[in-house]
């Protein structure tokens, strides 16, 4: 039997309980091992080589005889990574990152060290990101602060809408009319997996929905409110009349669909909808300093091009916004060395960097470095609207159950909307509080 987050949470915290100096005191109290060396696990590919090189060398000239070593991990096998080190003080990274949806569990957890005041002003203070600040506090106390945000928009074949007289939405109902009417034979008017609910939420947000509120009794799924009920229907009414993918897709390469096509010169989808960082995938093939093959990131405008998803009544939607947490663990033995790992990251020439390689930075003054192109104005504009998952105890369990890509595939498969969204209302409930035990 797999193991429930909750039950890991649980003996998280009972580890912690064995630990209380490492967990509580100040860096003048801890005595760092003699390898002095700084773990540093970061997740898939998104922070790039030119990044990480900074970040070794930047904290290791800061730092004479310390190492910084990065390991990579993968977001589909993170949290299970998380549950069997994050509770060992032999096994435990000093400073991680982890997905914005995941950061509430293990803050609650206890899993990771409290961010000073005094610190958490240092590195940005009330210009870090909001919500994802909230998302990795607990009680006003911060835990883990945003590390970088993306934002989801829509690309499209300019080639293919202007063949068919098709411009760019004002709503959200224009653009699923235009994309039903996209598709066409092999080609899909907008390509979407049927488990793929975290572009599907957007629907939900744009409607005014939310997936579940805290309530004095704790936190309840909201799926059965009419107004989530009607993003969710429409949702199912643009994947069921605008996509050929299947039900059980939960979340592909969209990209290569817009690129290429599988019948002669059409292209398998005439839109997608991926976050920001998805125009580096995007183009046609050339060949890059190394010899290598990649794509030119959209350099050709006559194919491609970008526009934000409408709201309902125009405007931009509140699409759900992707991005990342960085945390101290709390079982770290190099604390003033983890914390100068940080002001690494939050120090302006990397809050530049990763501007300048389209993530958006933590610290928001630095988002205006991104206006320059139509690519970054837009992840600004959509950024700015989006919205994250609730900021629930037990919101990575749900995850980890892969609850909501059944909710998203039983409605593609055409099921009654708010039959579903009652029925899982009832599983998500009990669930959101991260208050059940393994059985």
């Amino acid at each position: 039997m797999n193991r429930r987050l909750r039950a890991s949470a649980l003996a998280l915290a009972a580890t912690l309980a064995l630990v209380p100096a490492l967990a509580a005191c100040g860096p003048e109290e801890i005595v760092p091992e003699t390898s002095v060396d700084i773990v540093l696990w970061l997740v898939g590919d998104d922070t790039g080589a030119d990044l990480r090189e900074h970040l070794v060398e930047t904290f290791e000239d800061r730092n004479p005889g310390a190492t910084l070593t990065i390991e990579q991990k993968q977001w589909p096998t993170l949290v299970r990574d998380l549950e069997s080190s994050l509770g060992d003080p032999a096994l435990t990274p000093d400073v991680v990152e982890l997905g914005n949806t995941q950061a509430p569990t293990f803050t609650h957890a206890g899993s990771f060290r409290e961010i000073s005041p005094e610190l958490y002003e240092e590195l940005g203070g009330d210009d870090l990101l909001a919500s994802f600040v909230e998302a990795g506090s607990v009680d006003g106390t911060v835990y883990a602060l945003p590390y970088y945000f993306g934002s989801r928009y829509v690309f499209y074949r300019k080639d293919v809408w202007e063949a068919a007289g098709a411009k760019a939405p004002r709503t959200l109902e224009e653009f699923a009319e235009t994309a039903k009417e996209l598709r066409v034979g092999n080609r899909a008017g907008f390509a979407i997996g049927g488990q793929d609910w975290r572009n599907g939420i957007s629907w939900v947000f744009a409607h005014g929905g939310e997936l579940a509120v805290q309530e004095d009794e704790g936190w309840v799924s909201t799926l059965s409110d009419p107004v989530t009920v009607a993003g969710l229907e429409a949702w199912q009414d643009i994947y069921q009349n605008a996509s050929y993918l299947p039900a059980t897709e939960i979340d592909v390469a969209y990209w290569n669909f817009l690129n290429d096509g599988i019948a002669s010169d059409e292209p398998a989808a005439a839109t997608i909808m991926a976050p920001s960082w998805a125009r580096w995938s995007i183009g046609d093939v050339v060949r890059d300093d190394n010899g290598a093959e990649v794509r030119d990131g959209m350099a050709d405008s006559d194919r491609f091009g970008i526009f934000a998803l409408p709201g309902v009544d125009g405007g931009v939607a509140p699409v759900f916004a992707g991005g990342s947490n960085l945390a101290v663990s709390a079982l770290t033995r190099n604390v003033e060395l983890s914390e100068d790992l940080l002001r690494v990251v939050y120090a302006d020439e990397y809050q530049t960097l990763l501007a300048e390689a389209g993530l958006g930075p933590a610290n928001t003054t630095f988002t205006q470095l991104m206006t320059g192109d139509k690519f970054g104005r837009t992840l600004v504009a959509t950024a700015e609207a989006s919205k994250l998952t609730p900021p629930a105890p037990g919101w990575a369990d749900i995850e980890s159950r892969g609850i909501y890509e059944e909710l998203f595939k039983e409605i593609a498969r055409g099921g009654s909307v708010p039959a579903l969204a009652q029925e899982y209302d009832g599983i998500i409930t009990p669930l959101l509080d991260g208050t059940v035990a393994e059985n």
